[in-house]
This record gives structure tokens, sequence and C-alpha cells, in this order.
């Protein structure tokens, strides 16, 4: 994991220096404009370019497709006003996920491996989402009108610390400097926490979750880290309490029963993470067939176990295990992805290609569904094809930095070297290197040059990144 940049504690206070000015009305709720919704939309997408830049990701397109899903279903039946909402799946085997301002949303990989059920990792994201819409950020600066800014930065410093990871150099560096102030910032207040619980709840039941989730997620959580002398992040930037797991239990029980606790697809989904974390695949298929040995129906571990056997090559045992699920479910996309990437990693491309065709006549919007079929379309060496699906792809994901990357390296075996350029320039915006997006741009103007309506466009896209560039850096030095 790369070290974060010092800068990245300033920039947590974005825009809001002008909330220091005397003649700003003063916050009265979490609506009013001592910082606004717009200013609050505007620092935490310079955030996520730099967190982008710096932290280590998850790319998986399904467990991205998943978060993405399932945040947006908690957003509807929530109070938060602008859904414009951005996502950062970081490789992190820690527990935590964070709602930053502006709608970014946060969830380490290790977020999966401890809620158990899907109803605890959606308790514990209803509960980012309350901060998001009662804007305790804002609120925070009102409370502490006269903090400096170093101090402010901090709010946002702990996000970023649960974002690396407790044992990042660079986060320690920083918190050093800033000592006691940044420790008592990184902590939301008391009546946050009581807050973001109590409209989470609502939300999750709206939802259509059983609200006993979170008091759920918050018990094993303190039992099993409650005589750590170092608790993961997720738990000192939201210190659980045994009056804390007594007033949310008390809450949910006043809800009716009868929602959702859990489902297959979640279970599918944490198979998948907890082999990312497992040390090599020999020993995730020996666990997981451990796991079947007991219990020969759960489709969960002989999902993981067949995931697991084809990152060992092991392609005919991968077969056999994963044949029951399909009889099961033969349209399940989660299934027959599986199956796409057994075919594909044996390289059986003319089946392959059958099975991408017929699940993308049942979902074609389906993101993971697309990018297999793009890396078909690659693995079959049809490159024009391939770029074509991309720029289709970019019409649903145009903030997305892994499509561009691809979509970059995509262009450049085409040989269409002023998109490929493009492609760059946009992929180092998302990631926060403004010198490197304007730099591709230069190389793109002078391959169009003999092309005035090409240049044209590319110096007007250089123009509105020069003046975020501008933007940002004016912020910074505030």
């Amino acid at each position: 994991m790369n070290v974060l940049r010092p800068t990245l504690l300033t920039l947590a206070c974005l825009l809001a220096q002008p909330a220091m000015a005397s003649d700003l009305p003063s916050l009265g709720d979490a609506s009013s404009a001592m910082v606004s919704p717009q200013q609050e939309y505007q620092l935490g997408r310079a955030w996520l370019s730099i967190v982008r830049g710096q932290v280590s990701q998850l790319s998986d397109p399904q467990l991205k497709d998943f978060v993405e899903s399932s945040v947006y279903r908690l957003a509807e039946t929530s109070q938060v006003q602008d859904r414009r909402l951005e996502f950062v799946l970081l490789n992190s085997p820690q527990i935590n996920a964070f709602a930053a301002p502006g709608g970014i949303i946060g969830v380490n990989g290790g977020l999966f491996l401890y809620a158990q059920t899907e109803g605890e990792y959606a308790s514990v994201l209803a509960h980012e989402l309350a901060h998001l819409s009662q804007r305790h950020f804002a609120r925070g600066l009102e409370a502490q009108q006269r903090m400096q800014l170093p101090v402010m930065a901090a709010m946002l410093a702990g996000i970023v610390a649960a974002a690396a990871g407790a044992g990042d150099a660079g986060i320690a560096a920083i918190a050093s400097t800033q000592a006691a102030a940044i420790q008592e910032q990184r902590r939301f207040s008391r009546q946050n926490e009581q807050e973001a619980d109590r409209i989470g709840l609502v939300n999750l039941e709206k939802a259509g979750y059983d609200p006993r989730s979170m008091p759920s997620m918050f018990e094993r959580l303190m039992r099993q880290y409650r005589y750590d002398r170092m608790p993961p992040e997720f738990l000192l930037t939201h210190p659980v309490s045994e009056s804390r797991i007594a007033d949310t239990r008390n809450r949910a029980e006043q809800f009716p029963g009868g929602g959702t606790e859990d489902s297959l697809r979640y279970q599918l989904m944490r198979a998948r993470v907890q082999l990312t974390y497992e040390e090599t695949p020999g020993i995730a298929a020996k666990r997981l067939r451990a796991q079947l040995d007991e219990n020969p129906d759960m489709d969960a571990a002989r999902y993981g176990l067949a995931i697991a056997l084809i990152k060992g090559s092991q392609f005919d045992e991968a077969r056999d295990v994963l044949a029951p699920l399909l009889q099961k479910a033969p349209n399940d996309i989660i299934y027959n992805l599986a199956q796409i990437s057994l075919d594909s990693a044996a390289n059986r491309l003319p089946a392959t290609e059958q099975r991408v065709t017929r699940m993308l006549d049942l979902y074609p919007n389906n993101y993971p569904l697309n990018q297999a079929r793009i890396d078909l379309l690659l693995k079959q060496r049809k490159v024009p094809a391939a770029e074509q699906a991309l720029n289709d792809l970019l019409k649903r994901r145009m903030k997305d930095p892994d499509v561009w990357y691809q979509v970059a390296e995509v262009r450049g075996l085409g040989g269409n070297t002023i998109g490929l350029h493009q492609a760059r320039a946009e992929y180092f915006a998302l990631v926060g290197d403004f010198n490197q997006a304007i730099e591709q741009l230069d190389f793109a103007k002078r391959r169009a040059a003999n092309n005035f309506q090409v240049a044209s466009r590319i110096d007007a896209r250089q123009k509105e990144l020069i003046e975020e560039k501008r933007m940002t850096e004016e912020m910074l030095r505030g």
C-alpha cells in the first residue's frame, strides 16, 4: 500500500475555510449553509480522487456491483437527499465502512469478513448513510467554529486512517504530528452516533432488512474485541458500549419482525472476499472442503470451492463442483460468471462466448457480465469490438477509474493513440494526478494537430482539468 500524502489531511477541510468567516450564517440545523451541500460535494470528489490514487482497491466487478446495488437500495429509503453517490472498495481485511461528505461511500473488504449476514453488513452502511443524511461533517464544523484547520482536517483524516489500515506508516507519521487534537476529532460525538444508529435502524426496516441486525453486529464486535488493546479502526471511530447496544436493541425490538436477515447472494460475495485474503487457493480449498463435508448443502462453500479450484487451475474438479449449483439455478448470474471464468481459464472460448451471449440476452445491462464479455473479446483478440464494448460501458460508468484504465489499454492495442492519451487523462484525473492528466492531453493535442474539431475538444477538456487543478491547489493552500 502506498504511503498517503500529508496533504490528505488538509484536503479534508477543502471549502471549509469560508465557513470561518464572520458574515456567514451559522448552522441552525443539518441543512444550513455554513458548509453548503455543493461545497460538501466538491470536497468529497476531491478527497475521493486522492484516496483512489493512494490506497489499494479491490477491482472485482462483482464486488463493486454488489456494494453499489446494496447501498442504492438503502439510499432509496434513507433521508439522503443528494443521491449522487460515488463508491470506493478498499483492499483491506480490516473491518470498516465510511461515508465522506458529498456522497462518498467507502467499504473495506474486511467488512464482508466480519459481517456474517447481509443484515449486519447493511446495518453498518445504513448507519454511515445516516451520517450523510444528517450532514454530521457540516454540523461538526459549526460546533467547532474556532477550531484550527489541521484539527478540522482530522475529521476526515480518521476516515483515511481507517481506509489505509492502522499500520500504515504514512498515517502514523501524520497522526503523530497532529497529536491529541486529531485523536479527539477522529470520533464523532456521542450524540451523532446515537442519531446515526436511530436513523439507520429506521432505514434498515424501510429497506426490508431486520433492524435487529444492528445490535447483533455491535454485540459480536464487542465480544470479539472486548479485551483488545488495539481494536480495529472501526471501533475507534464508532465506539461500542453496553448502553449503545442496549439502546439499539430496545429500538430494534419496537419494529415488527419479518425483515431480511441474510441472502445467498451476500454469502457468495463473502466467499469471494474470503478467497481474496486467503494465503493460497489450496488452503482455501481445504477449508471449504471441510465446510462441505459438514454441510453438503452449503451453496456458498460450494461456490467458494469452485472459485478456489479455478484459481488453482484444477479445472475438471471445479466443473464438477460447480455443476450442482448451475443445475439448481441455471440463470443465476454469479454461478454463470463462475462457469465463464472456468471456461475462459481453460481456453474453451466457444463455450465461454455462448454462455456470455445467453446471459447478456437475459441481463443486458449487468456490469460484471459486460466486463466478462470485454475480457473474452480481448482474449479472442477482437480489439475493435472490445473497444466498442468499453465505450458502451463508459456511458454507465464514467467515473470508474478501473474502466478508464482498461479503455486506455485497449485503445493502445487498437492503435488509437489519441484516444489512448485521452483515456489516460481521465484515469489520472480520477485518481487525483492532474499533472499527468494535463500532460496526457498535451500528447493527444499534438497527435490531433491536423484535426481541428478533435483538437478543440481536447483543448476544452484540458482547460477544464487545469481549472480543477487550480481550484484544488487553491483549496489546499487554504
